[in-house]
């Protein structure tokens, strides 16, 4: 597998992620649960970012980056705070996985940029009352 193609499931990863998030933020309240939309805001904002600098990087390397989705799938009836940060926490999980995944498939300073942002969404998931885990988005090794 080439860094590109590593790079391009990361972006589509991405995608989804900004997606879910901006959902998620017309969804919290700021005055009714100030946490939970600090961290929905906080994660919106790093996957936008980490979703433009993957765009960046993959057409440095003289590739088209991978679109987003017309749309993705998101539950519905998003109406307490406690579904919200379930939904939240699962797509943090999945990024997990997608930049453990990244961290194996690539080296030197893109290695760097994936294994931070895995540490960044492994933290996110503490925030969003999730459990620790000794190999953040490495699911067989979860919970060695």
């Amino acid at each position: 597998m080439s860094d590109v193609d590593a790079l391009q499931t990361a972006l589509a990863g991405e995608h989804a992620a900004v997606y879910v998030f901006g959902t998620l933020g017309g969804r919290t309240s700021q005055t009714a649960d100030p946490d939970l939309f600090e961290a929905i805001a906080g994660a919106f904002a790093a996957h936008r970012a980490r979703r433009d600098h993957l765009v960046a990087v993959i057409t440095d390397l003289g590739a088209d980056p991978v679109a987003a989705a017309a749309a993705y799938d998101v539950p519905a009836r998003l109406d307490r705070a406690g579904q919200i940060a379930r939904v939240a926490r699962a797509t943090e999980q999945a990024c997990a996985t997608t930049y453990a995944w990244l961290v194996a498939n690539t080296v030197d300073g893109m290695r760097r940029w994936a294994i931070k942002a895995l540490n960044e969404t492994a933290v996110r998931v503490l925030t969003l009352r999730g459990t620790p885990e000794m190999f953040p988005g490495a699911g067989e090794y979860a919970d060695r």
